[in-house]
């Protein structure tokens, strides 16, 4: 066990899951980090979109508090920030380059950015939209994580002049995501925010296999969705579920599909946390398909991939029950070899030990036999 960590993390939210990913993210790598004996203390800003949608306002792993405004984060919370081991920042935080720039300029640990979002943000950086982060903040941070891997870090580490670039993947946490040996009630189910790039796909794979075949059982949840989208009668749809019901939602069914962002699809290696969710719970999966995931997943074994209707079709109608039984099983034991949340607090305990045995290294006397230990941790080696 690492020693324990005083860490920061300012995000957009993890009191609310409502129409954001971010929230299950926080969630599960918080309380893996909890439970390996550190203190989180999370900072959200206080959002009316959110706060009418808070559906775990007090964790019990991480100690939330909420800000109005840049001068109250700043009044409130620079002793806390300039103490922390670890303060990390990340995407989406409202004005995102104002707290980042405050919090480079407090925090006397290690200095991290947490992208949720790596292919958007560099999107919107290639384009001169710098809502939540500036180019000239990127060099200033020791650490940058990023949601996707692959040929997209040495972008980052290279263009960005990142001093260090780190995968951290979403994950899912074992406790609350299981199999259960019920019935299902669906042959197809889907969860995610609508997104207009995304919905040509949801309708390939998914409306247009319900549309053609009536007998089957379809269900999408998820906010945003217009009012033009026009669901066939075998297709239910609702606006949102709690967190609390998602292992649920993912074992009523007999198959779940994963559609991916145009951004994420671009950029490769950019897994979502739906996939690990639902693989948990041994629920087998369909997905759309990019690049690298089949580095998450064995493709045919753990993981199916369509481009049609007619392929998806074909997996709902004509797999055989045991090989589909142990599609679920193969991906479920995959997650829990490399994906769970305990994975990633160790990957970031790892990343941050580095930083200061790097720090240790560059202040030790040229002399010295030995050198102080800044900090001394016994970390679990770990590779994502």
């Amino acid at each position: 066990m690492a020693e324990p960590l005083n860490i920061v993390m300012l995000g957009l939210s993890i009191t609310s899951s409502w129409g954001n990913g971010h929230a299950t993210t926080y969630r599960a790598l918080a309380r893996a980090l909890h439970a390996r004996g550190h203190r989180v203390l999370f900072l959200e800003r206080d959002r009316p979109w959110y706060a009418a949608n808070r559906d775990l306002p007090n964790p019990s792993f991480a100690t939330v508090r909420l800000y109005e405004s840049l001068e109250e984060l700043a009044d409130l919370y620079t002793d806390e920030v300039a103490k922390a081991d670890l303060a990390l920042v990340g995407s989406y935080v409202p004005e995102g380059v104002e707290v980042g720039h405050w919090m480079i300029k407090t925090a006397r640990g290690v200095r991290a950015f947490y992208d949720i979002d790596t292919p958007v943000t560099l999107n919107m950086l290639a384009t001169g939209s710098h809502d939540y982060l500036h180019p000239n903040l990127i060099p200033e941070f020791d650490l940058y994580l990023s949601f996707t891997g692959g040929p997209t870090l040495g972008v980052i580490r290279r263009f960005y002049r990142a001093p260090r670039v780190e995968p951290l993947y979403c994950s899912v946490d074992p406790e609350l995501y299981f199999p259960d040996a019920g019935k299902a009630e669906f042959d197809l189910g889907y969860m995610g925010t609508y997104s207009e790039d995304r919905q040509p796909r949801l309708e390939e794979l998914l409306i247009e296999p319900a549309r053609q075949w009536e007998d089957g059982a379809f269900t999408v949840i998820g906010p945003q969705f217009p009012s033009t989208v026009r669901w066939p009668r075998n297709v239910r749809h609702l606006e949102h579920l709690a967190p609390d019901r998602h292992r649920r939602f993912y074992t009523t069914q007999r198959f779940t599909l994963n559609v991916t962002r145009r951004d994420m699809i671009r950029a490769g290696w950019s897994p979502s946390v739906r996939l690990f969710e639902a693989a948990a719970c041994g629920t087998p999966i369909i997905s759309d398909f990019w690049r690298g995931l089949d580095d998450f997943f064995k493709i045919g074994d753990e993981i199916l991939v369509a481009r049609t209707a007619a392929e998806v079709l074909r997996y709902l109608r004509k797999l055989p029950e045991a090989a589909r039984r142990r599609l679920g099983e193969n991906a479920r034991a995959r997650v829990l070899a490399a994906h769970t949340s305990s994975h990633r607090a160790m990957e970031l305990e790892h990343y941050v030990d580095r930083i200061y045995s790097d720090r240790n290294r560059a202040v030790a006397p040229a002399t010295s036999q030995t050198r102080p230990e800044f900090r001394k941790h016994d970390v679990q080696e770990v590779t994502s």
